[in-house]
């Protein structure tokens, strides 16, 4: 079976489009009457498929084209089974987290959506490592090892929730785990990857470069601190928090200047593209500002005490940084059709990203300061209609390209 690549990124911008119509569906329901279906359902089909039939999905679809362009020999029929079990798995997840929430069939693909992503970094790395160098090589590594140890959360929550003697702390710093790997690891470093490969920067920046990885690799794991800092955790851990949180923010405005001075192949882009790209790169310095500014004890009791701010930095980093990269990557190396319909639609959906966070960022602080915002569900249903009907035009002016590669 050949791999064909727009086919396959034609599903995901249809699995985009289901994330934010299930993301609407929830929003109206809070906003207003709709018994049909239950709240916590909806939003567990939402994140599990958000993370494994648009995130995942899209990722494994851009490393593997990665190899395609490496010239080297690999099994193109062996990677499209593996897609096809992780959609499966995604659409399992989809449909029967609305259906029953977290019960046997649900929970059933959730676990063999891992498996697959066990067999995928596996087989993915063993052909990694028939290229002889290439900066993208370290960070696809670095990607496929947090992909799995991300599932370390799962499992543990699975063992909580199945034990029997439920703790509300190892419970919330399971779900932070998985949380923590699959954002700032798996998504992140596959990301990175993914650009270093497009922009090909000079060699001279290879050491900077790779010295930026292992620091960064570090820091990655250290900084899952900060997620559980109201454990009380001993004074030691704290500081190895703040450090690293430190060389974390440090180490993303050196890769910032490095890019901007590599960026003639960015320029060269769509300006709209390239405005993206800049706009996802000021958004990737915020969350690294704000990871710093949470060390800091009262603040990180606040974030974690208002469950809107977390939802609003959740989302900064799904839907203001993951989502608009792949989007750029995917229209920059032409992989996809881009006309003037599909550009307006991208445009109108990062409008829609834009106020999402605005108003889920006052929603936050106006819950900090007890002030209710009035209409402000019905504000953020009108946003996810936005969202929804924005990436679905683009969606659909897509699918109307036939020529499959």
């Amino acid at each position: 079976m050949r791999f064909k690549i727009d086919l396959w990124l034609k599903i995901s911008l249809i699995n985009l489009f289901l994330v934010a119509l299930l993301g609407a569906l929830m929003r109206y329901k809070i906003g207003f009457d709709f018994p049909f279906f239950v709240q916590k359902h909806l939003l567990h089909s939402h994140s599990h498929f958000a993370f494994s039939g648009w995130i995942s999905h899209t990722l494994m679809v851009l490393m593997i084209y990665f190899l395609k362009n490496k010239s080297i020999k690999f099994s193109q029929s062996k990677y499209s089974n593996l897609i096809i079990a992780n959609l499966v798995c995604s659409y399992g997840m989809l449909v029967f987290f609305i259906i029953q929430g977290y019960a046997f069939w649900s929970i059933l693909f959730s676990t063999l959506s891992i498996f697959v992503s066990y067999i995928f970094a596996y087989v993915f790395y063993k052909d990694l490592n028939k290229i002889s160098f290439g900066l993208s090589k370290k960070w696809f590594q670095g990607a496929l090892l947090f992909y799995i140890l991300s599932s370390i959360g799962t499992f543990f929550l699975a063992y909580t929730l199945a034990s029997g003697n439920f703790l509300y702390k190892p419970y919330l710093s399971s779900i932070y785990f998985y949380l923590h790997f699959q954002y700032n690891g798996w998504f992140l470093f596959a990301c990175i990857g993914l650009l270093l490969n497009f922009i090909q920067p000079k060699a001279f920046y290879n050491k900077p470069l790779t010295i930026a990885f292992w620091l960064l690799f570090i820091s990655t794991i250290i900084t899952y601190l900060l997620s559980v800092l109201w454990l009380d955790l001993p004074q030691w851990l704290y500081f190895m928090a703040v450090l690293f949180s430190v060389i974390q923010f440090l180490v993303w405005i050196g890769m910032l200047v490095i890019f901007r001075k590599e960026n003639k192949l960015l320029k060269a882009q769509p300006l709209f593209l390239w405005r993206i790209l800049k706009l996802t790169a000021f958004c990737l310095t915020l969350k690294f500002i704000f990871q710093l500014l949470s060390v800091i004890p009262s603040l990180n009791q606040f974030v974690f005490g208002i469950r809107t701010i977390i939802i609003a930095y959740l989302h900064l980093v799904l839907l203001a940084i993951i989502t608009p990269f792949l989007l750029y990557y995917i229209y920059a190396n032409k992989l996809l059709p881009l006309n003037k319909s599909i550009k307006n639609g991208i445009i109108l959906f990062y409008i829609g990203i834009f106020m999402n966070e605005l108003v889920l960022g006052i929603q936050g602080m106006s819950a900090f300061g007890y002030i209710l915002v009035p209409k402000i569900n019905v504000v953020l249903f009108g946003v996810a209609f936005l969202l929804m009907i924005s990436i679905g035009w683009v969606a659909f002016q897509t699918l109307r390209n036939r020529d499959l590669k």
